[in-house]
């Protein structure tokens, strides 16, 4: 029998094992993604509302210590009035003046919070007009927009144009789009630019600043100030407390929306994925918290708006984001 010098083949039942490339991706555990820590915070602590136990504490508190103050005031201007009258003329008078100031302070904030209010009023007017078709209604709250922006010089050119052209539509659709367009744009855009200068400041802090609660502090001064800017923007200029009235109302609703919690798809497309988001963790934070600021200056420009927005006219949070932050921490134009 012959000796065969021919190749051999051999049949293997077995398939080969994979190589490197079929791998499964090594899981990035070393690095928590961003979660905006400091605006989460600051959304908590906005719309968190005090017990009825805690109101009715600091309320018996707030009103034991005025009686305290009153009391001590009084016993003490007239002790000094029985020793000295010219002295005690002069601490009745001081006293005046703290009091006059307190009244005028309070009127302010009365001022404000009605300001809000006839905003308020204007925009549930403007609601209900669309919802039901109502052009007398939707002609009503064209007027009381005309008057509410009156005497802003800047809207001048914008309200004589929706004055002589109001009567040509029959339509409370188009003649809301009419007002927006005449009107409520210019003022649309001071409230943009308002958005993205504190979305880019939070960011900004958060990212450069590693000192223990400053991002949640800057993260709530910027979101406070951009609120009551806003309101100015829209007529509705609040004091202290009407502001911090609003800031509540607006992380309420976003608290109840669930639209103060980021993703990483959200974040990517906003920051054009920047490189600097992915290797260091605060970058990413000050992205996210500046994201969550921007979403919260669009709720407030619905609320203080006395129009609700039209199709195609809210701001785009993505857009906003990208504008504030482009070149910030490395991000790109897309």
């Amino acid at each position: 029998m012959s000796e065969r010098k021919g190749p051999i083949l051999i049949e293997l039942d077995d398939a080969p094992d994979a190589g490197p490339e079929a791998a499964a991706p090594v899981p990035d555990v070393g690095m928590p993604p961003p979660e905006g820590r400091a605006m989460q915070v600051v959304a908590t602590l906005g719309a968190r509302r005090p017990s009825k136990l805690a109101r009715f504490f600091w309320s018996a508190l707030l009103g034991l210590v005025g009686f305290v103050a009153s009391l001590a005031a009084w016993d003490f201007v007239t002790g000094l009035l029985e020793r000295n009258p010219v002295l005690g003329w002069i601490a009745f008078g001081l006293i005046a003046a703290v009091l006059l100031g307190l009244s005028l302070i309070c009127l302010r904030e009365l001022a404000a919070f009605a300001r809000l209010g006839r905003l308020d009023k204007v925009h549930r007017a403007a609601e209900a007009a669309l919802a039901s078709g109502d052009l007398k209604g939707a002609r009503d709250v064209v007027g009381r927009i005309l008057a509410l922006y009156a005497g802003r010089a800047e809207l001048r050119l914008g309200r004589e144009a929706l004055d002589r052209q109001r009567d040509e539509l029959f339509d409370p659709a188009s003649l809301f789009a009419l007002a927006e367009a005449e009107v409520m744009a210019p003022l649309d855009a001071m409230a943009t630019r308002e958005v993205e200068a504190a979305a880019r400041q939070v960011a900004t802090v958060t990212a450069l600043v590693p000192l223990a609660l400053a991002d949640v502090f800057a993260a709530l001064t910027s979101n406070l100030r951009m609120i009551r800017k806003i309101a100015e923007i829209y007529g509705g200029r609040a004091g202290t407390f009407g502001a911090w009235r609003l800031t509540r109302a607006v992380l309420t609703h976003l608290v109840a929306t669930g639209a103060v919690a980021i993703g990483d798809d959200l974040l990517g497309s906003a920051v054009g994925g920047s490189v600097l988001s992915k290797v260091s963790r605060r970058f990413g934070e000050g992205l996210v918290n500046g994201a969550l600021t921007a979403r919260v200056g669009v709720a407030a420009m619905e609320v203080c708006r006395p129009l609700p927005f039209g199709v195609g006219r809210r701001p785009s949070v993505t857009g906003l984001i990208r504008r504030a932050l482009t070149g910030l921490f490395g991000g790109r134009e897309g």
